[in-house]
């Protein structure tokens, strides 16, 4: 199914920008009614597009290899994770401060479809749900690798804020407050 899904998006990008990059411009330059001013203006607005597509894949190319510096996964902490204002069994003794990890995540525009198809027929949005919990995750571990750094034992008040920046792309941000805690005291 997966196959299938990928085959039909990649159908339709390919299709898209062959239409725009590729009929369009023919189309244009064959056309005498169109003004030489405008067809060179078409052609200057359709090669700042190819360009910044260009540019964006490229920059993509070089931050997947990136990405396998950032951990995607949960990352293995000492530091307890809370989401209330205390730890139970311990007592905080010192407030280091808030700490925080954001990220903006996106889906490629074969998922976006698959997902206005799943918004018609009904259903999960498999597609934004995967997207969401990567997001989640990087946050999550950008805001533990500051409480590392400022030697916490715990987290607390974690919270969790998304909000939509453009179309199918959300801003996460973790937040919570860094502390040290007491030793628990052992019982005899």
């Amino acid at each position: 199914m997966k196959f299938f899904k990928l085959i039909g998006s990649l159908a339709f990008v390919i299709g898209l920008f062959i239409a725009i990059f590729i009929g369009g411009i023919w189309h244009v330059y064959d056309s005498p009614e169109i003004p030489l001013w405008l067809k060179i203006a078409i052609y200057f607005l359709l090669g700042g597009i190819l360009l910044v597509l260009l540019t964006v894949a490229l920059e993509q190319k070089k931050g997947k290899a990136q990405e396998g510096e950032l951990p995607t996964g949960e990352i293995q902490t000492r530091i307890l994770l809370q989401n209330s204002a205390e730890v139970p069994g311990s007592e905080i003794t010192k407030v280091l401060g808030l700490v925080k990890g954001h990220t903006i995540y996106a889906i490629w525009i074969g998922k976006d479809l698959s997902a206005i198809v799943r918004l018609v027929l009904g259903g999960e949005l498999i597609e934004y749900t995967e997207m969401m919990g990567k997001a989640r995750m990087v946050a999550s571990n950008r805001m533990i690798v500051q409480a590392e750094e400022l030697g916490a034992d715990a987290i607390i008040n974690i919270r969790f804020v998304t909000t939509s920046v453009i179309g199918s792309a959300a801003e996460l941000l973790a937040y919570g407050t860094a502390v040290k805690l007491s030793k628990p005291k052992t019982k005899i």
